[in-house]
């Protein structure tokens, strides 16, 4: 009786052993941040810089800042920043197809005619900001070495200033290159 006890013990406890992490994969530490720049947008006249923070292997969430330095682009838009959260569904890490629901604070110029007078049209230019919700989607690969290469579209709808002159849409297009670290 007590060899069938002490046997049992001893399965039960090496059972426990096994079912421990594995050291070599629990060592491992992932890269987790990523700087990008908009390449299409450089080529058109602006400046687009992404911060992505890795949260695991399937999660992301970043900011993406965009400003014009060409002045036809600046007479349309003068910035936007955009936070972002991503869902990765590629087999490596954080890399693959993504989906994307983003936030998109934005500034814009607005050209309205008015009446002043009552026959006298005279043509305004203010300043309008509005705040836009959104999703996108997209696909990301990443070499061995930490380069990456990100293809990107999204649509959203702005939420508080849309009028017959301001569009009630938005949309966000990248062909992005960068580093992850």
């Amino acid at each position: 009786m007590k060899n069938s006890i002490l046997c049992t013990f001893l399965f039960l406890f090496s059972i426990a052993l096994y079912a421990q992490d594995d050291p070599v994969n629990s060592d491992v530490k992932q890269a987790s941040n990523e700087v990008k720049v908009n390449a299409l947008y450089m080529v058109i006249g602006a400046v687009d810089v992404t911060y992505e923070r890795l949260l695991n292997e399937e999660s992301g969430i970043g900011l993406n800042v965009f400003l014009p330095f060409d002045d036809d682009i600046k007479d349309d838009i003068d910035y936007y920043i955009s936070p972002y959260y991503r869902l990765y569904f590629g087999k490596k890490y954080a890399s693959g197809f993504f989906l994307e629901g983003f936030g998109l604070l934005s500034s814009v110029k607005e050209n309205t005619l008015a009446l002043v007078g009552g026959d006298i049209l005279v043509n305004r230019e203010e300043t309008v900001t509005d705040f836009a919700l959104g999703i996108g989607l997209g696909g990301k690969w990443v070499t061995n070495n930490g380069f990456i290469g990100e293809v990107s579209f999204g649509v959203g709808r702005n939420l508080f200033n849309s009028n017959e002159f301001n569009n009630d849409f938005v949309a966000k297009l990248g062909i992005s290159v960068g580093y992850r670290f």
